[in-house]
């Protein structure tokens, strides 16, 4: 056995209490449980619990992953950013549905979305991308992202001159830079059960409200 298999097969689940949840409890719609969620893993110590998986699919229909951060979550949808030139960008021009996925092992928590994907408006994509740090800014503004990169060297010398362009100009735009919301149309919770006896609840949209079912772990 390779180390790699020894490994694997040692690792464990859950080591931890895990909270219960009650369905029959849940609320009518999916965004107040999922802030609840939200809220309760990062009090229980979740390490970067707004970073999500984002699934989309390209033009021939290959599926592809990610992992991007969650900008915000309301009545509109589920918030996400990059620049509209990336892969992901050209993928939801091409096809604009996706699919998101947040596991926060602290607490055996999963949250599984899916649904059409909007942009937003100019003035909204300057003001999340201005919300946020320095090196988010200077990152945007570096822009080539997915594209073929020549060198580290290459790489150093424009991360540089965006750093710099950033701390001068606070205020400076990257104009391929897109807000992007996931409205969506099933959202699934998982809760995690150390018998295994998971809890496995679904919103779906029907008909322009929300149905809830419990599916089999």
């Amino acid at each position: 056995m390779t180390d790699f298999d020894s490994t694997l097969r040692s690792l464990r689940v859950w080591d931890t209490d895990l909270p219960g949840f009650a369905p029959e409890t849940a609320p009518t719609e999916p965004l107040p449980l999922f802030h609840d969620w939200f809220v309760a893993a990062a009090r229980a110590g979740q390490t970067e619990p707004h970073t999500m998986s984002l699934a989309t699919v390209d033009e021939d229909g290959r599926p592809d992953v990610r992992t991007v951060m969650l900008h915000g979550a309301d009545e509109r949808g589920w918030h996400f950013a990059s620049h509209e030139s990336s892969a992901k960008g050209r993928q939801l021009a091409a096809r604009p549905e996706a699919a998101l996925s947040f596991y926060w092992p602290v607490q055996g928590r999963q949250v599984r979305l899916r649904g059409p994907v909007t942009t937003g408006t100019s003035r909204e994509a300057y003001d999340d991308l201005h919300a946020r740090t320095t090196g988010a800014l200077a990152s945007a503004l570096v822009g080539h992202q997915s594209e073929v990169l020549g060198s580290a060297e290459e790489l150093a010398r424009a991360s540089e001159a965006a750093w710099e362009r950033a701390q001068a100009e606070p205020e400076a735009h990257s104009p391929t830079w897109t807000l992007y919301v996931l409205q969506p149309s099933e959202v699934e919770f998982f809760q995690g059960d150390e018998r295994r006896r998971h809890v496995r609840l679904r919103y779906r949209r029907e008909a322009g409200a929300w149905v809830r079912e419990l599916l089999w772990p």
